[in-house]
């Protein structure tokens, strides 16, 4: 079971690694929760392979400092999308 877990680790970490990827990305796409991901990658894979540890933890660092960018732009979809749907709505025209 342990050994499973250091597997996941590293797999997690390589994933992260080769797309760039986020952890909500990350823990999209292989169907486990955030948190998961993160102690995962934060806690388990600096001991198992702190080499790569280190450059998962630098695209980490990135994402972090690039959240609130991406958090604007999801803001500015979404009432973009809400008034597209208000223009097409029955009340709303004239």
């Amino acid at each position: 079971m342990k050994d499973r877990l250091c597997d996941r680790s590293v797999i997690l970490g390589q994933y992260i690694i080769e797309n760039n990827a986020t952890v909500r990305k990350t823990a999209e796409k292989f169907g486990i929760s955030k948190s998961t991901v993160h102690k995962d990658v934060s806690e388990k894979l600096a001991k198992i392979q702190p080499q790569l540890y280190s450059e998962v933890k630098k695209v980490l660092e990135i994402n972090k400092q690039e959240r609130h960018i991406r958090g604007g732009l999801a803001t500015k979809k979404k009432y973009e999308n809400l008034r597209k749907s208000n223009k097409n709505s029955v009340f709303w025209k004239k």
